[in-house]
């Protein structure tokens, strides 16, 4: 069932341009429509400035015209969990709600699946401003 987003999460992470940190990230997106975008982190010179692997898989989501996020990989390596960072999980709850899966992996296997409830609990979104949710526009 996840081998598929396993596999280009794992692709994804070996294209990871990570020469000052070392640390390869890999993202998978798959929206409500059923389809895939995948992702890397890219660092520069200005380290720690760059793009979180999250933060490319959703720009090329709402690039393919998507705007719900129904599950997310996440993989990197270490004995932790790799869990997106802070600026990440606001940018995924910008495009999911509390029952959106996230998935946090290693190169071999789903660690631990979650909601983004409980990664993010009590989250400010779209629906506290008076603009309307990323999923109702355009």
């Amino acid at each position: 069932m996840h081998e598929p987003c396993l596999a280009a999460a794992r692709a994804a992470m070996q294209q990871s341009y990570s020469p000052y940190s070392g640390f390869k990230v890999g993202a998978v997106i798959v929206s409500d429509q059923g389809q895939t975008f995948s992702a890397c982190n890219v660092e520069n010179a200005s380290y720690p400035e760059g793009t979180c692997a999250e933060a490319g898989a959703i720009a090329a989501m709402v690039m393919a015209g998507q705007r719900r996020i129904r599950d997310i990989y996440v993989m990197g390596t270490g004995e932790g969990l790799v869990t997106p960072c802070g600026g990440c999980r606001q940018r995924i709850r910008e495009f999911a709600d509390a029952d959106t899966m996230v998935h946090i992996c290693n190169p071999e296997q789903v660690r631990k699946s979650m909601r983004l409830e409980e990664l993010l609990p009590f989250s400010f979104g779209p629906e506290h401003l008076d603009t309307p949710p990323a999923t109702q526009q355009g």
